[in-house]
């Protein structure tokens, strides 16, 4: 800012110093004694007073917002600033600069010391302080206090404005900096229309205005209407604070009034200013700031990509090697057949796409390197096994278990084929016997054996060719068993019914015995009855032949 913008606001500031020490008009109250005169006087001070009391609330918040930086308070702006020792600690956390250390002591003596020592640094500061000394704060004096820390303002919030228009060769003074700032953002807002520091604010809707033009997410401002100032004042002061962190210099009573303080609402207001222009500042800050800086900045994001994607990585690695690792399978073809099918879109699509995030992985790292060279940096090193050679380890003790379940699975498949075989054939096979030995209890259960000896002999003989047919079978039989028990000893997923149907031929088989058993001994009374018959017809015959002769 232009020096004629300083001088101004400083002149501003000392007005008040010097009207706060100007001699009362003492022959002036005494010659004026019309009532009229004596209420106008009244209201004066009255106002004056109120005008104080709005600004010591503002300023001792003002004053606290810097303060709670360095973890300090003060709860009354008229004496905690008397021994000097907050006004140091204000002026350094504005200037960020070390000022001398406060004298220890509480005696008068120490104060003045301590308040000397924070004017001797504003004017170093070039701030310009008239009829203001450091008994004048040591002593409380109400009306100088406000005028110095109303300068402190100036100097260190508001003196730092400046405004880029399109003609910047026009001076202003900060106040006016401030000013065109306030219009400019709230260009185009409803109802909206800034020309002051005092009743343009009163309704609220330009502080809200405010706070909508930077951030419009926080702020409904079509619902706020004038008539309601002082809701849309509370809106806009918790917000600020709440959203935006601005401390609350005012309360909606100190700004919707007849005649609000021009100081106290500027103070408020360049809080708005130096939040809002924080971004600005940061990136104008940015642009500043070189190609190296940019490449070191660019190289610090690729590391943290290149260890985060390192660790996904391993992470990977290790959780597939461990899920590969598990030799048991499902004890069943289809399973298996699943199984690896799994295994085989493992290999063909995920395994690929983290193989290239490897070869990612080493490009990355190399780009980190190059752009550290470029900035005459040392090379990057990663920690905690997260190197090339690290990865590429672990990427071969994951081959390694991909084969083996590899072969484990073609493995695991083989055998289950042979047992569905086996399965299959044994099945097939117990379907055969089970037809037979029906067929067979067939015939063995019929017992029409004739009426004369040479049927039964025939039916004798026909018998033991059946019986001898079926004591052959008996290795058919024995066939059955053995595939159900090898069947059995594979673990096969479906035993249960195996061994059902091998129990059901066993028992088929021993009641086919025992109906042979059963038939030959019929067939055998039957052949030695019709032999008897057959002796008693010869009998009878030779009988007859005797009695004949």
């Amino acid at each position: 800012m232009a020096s004629a913008s300083t001088d101004l606001d400083n002149a501003e500031a000392q007005r008040q110093l010097n009207n706060n020490n100007r001699p009362s008009s003492t022959g002036f109250w005494e010659t004026e004694t019309t009532s009229a005169k004596l209420f106008e006087c009244s209201r004066i001070k009255a106002l004056a007073d109120e005008r104080d009391a709005v600004q010591k609330k503002t300023f001792t918040k003002w004053v606290n917002s810097h303060l709670a930086r360095v973890s300090c308070r003060i709860s009354d702006l008229y004496n905690d600033l008397r021994d000097g020792y907050m006004l140091i600690r204000l002026l350094e956390v504005l200037s960020g600069e070390l000022l001398p250390r406060p004298t220890r002591g509480r005696m008068r003596i120490h104060c003045l010391e301590n308040v000397d020592k924070a004017l001797q640094f504003l004017k170093e500061q070039r701030v310009h302080l008239e009829n203001v000394g450091s008994h004048d704060i040591v002593d409380g004096n109400h009306r100088l206090t406000l005028g110095l820390i109303w300068t402190i303002i100036l100097r260190f919030q508001i003196q730092v404005i400046k405004i880029e228009t399109e003609d910047n060769r026009e001076t202003r003074s900060a106040k006016d900096a401030l000013l065109l700032w306030c219009q400019m953002k709230t260009a185009g807002y409803p109802e909206v229309n800034i020309h002051n520091f005092t009743t343009c604010w009163r309704d609220g809707l330009a502080f809200n205005a405010l706070i909508h033009r930077h951030r419009p997410d926080l702020i409904e401002f079509h619902k706020l209407t004038r008539s309601n100032a002082t809701h849309n004042l509370q809106q806009a002061f918790n917000i600020a604070e709440q959203s935006l962190g601005l401390t609350k210099l005012l309360d909606p009573e100190d700004v919707n009034t007849e005649n609000p303080d021009e100081k106290s609402i500027i103070t408020y207001v360049v809080s708005y200013y130096h939040y809002f222009s924080k971004m600005k500042a940061l990136i104008v800050e940015g642009k500043r700031i070189g190609k190296v800086l940019d490449n070191a900045i660019e190289a610090e994001k690729i590391i943290h990509r290149y260890v985060a994607l390192a660790s996904d990585l391993l992470e990977w690695i290790e959780r597939t090697i461990s899920i590969i690792s598990n030799q048991k399978f499902a004890n069943s073809l289809s399973g298996v057949q699943q199984q690896l099918q799994a295994f085989t879109t493992y290999c063909t699509i995920e395994k690929p796409i983290k193989f290239q995030e490897k070869g990612n992985l080493e490009v990355l790292l190399f780009t980190i390197q190059s752009k550290l060279r470029a900035n005459n940096q040392k090379p990057y090193v990663p920690h905690d096994g997260k190197l090339i050679s690290d990865i590429n380890k672990a990427w071969e003790r994951l081959e390694k278990a991909e084969h083996e379940r590899g072969v484990a699975l073609r493995k695991e498949l083989i055998r289950q084929e042979k047992l569905e075989l086996l399965a299959q054939r044994f099945d097939h096979k117990t379907t055969m016997r089970q037809a037979w030995l029906n067929e067979n209890q067939r015939l063995v259960s019929q017992d029409n054996f004739g009426y004369d000896l040479p049927a039964v002999e025939a039916a004798m003989k026909k018998h033991e060719a059946i019986e001898a047919d079926i004591l052959s079978y008996e290795e058919r039989i024995s066939v059955v068993v053995e595939l159900a028990n090898e069947i059995e000893s594979e673990g096969y997923y479906d035993i249960r019914r195996i061994l059902a149907r091998k129990e059901n031929i066993l028992g088929q088989w021993s009641l086919l015995k025992e109906l042979v058993v059963g038939r030959k001994a019929r067939l055998e009374k039957n052949l030695a009855l019709q032999k008897t018959f057959q002796e008693m017809v010869y009998m009878i015959d030779w009988m007859e032949e005797m009695q004949v002769g």
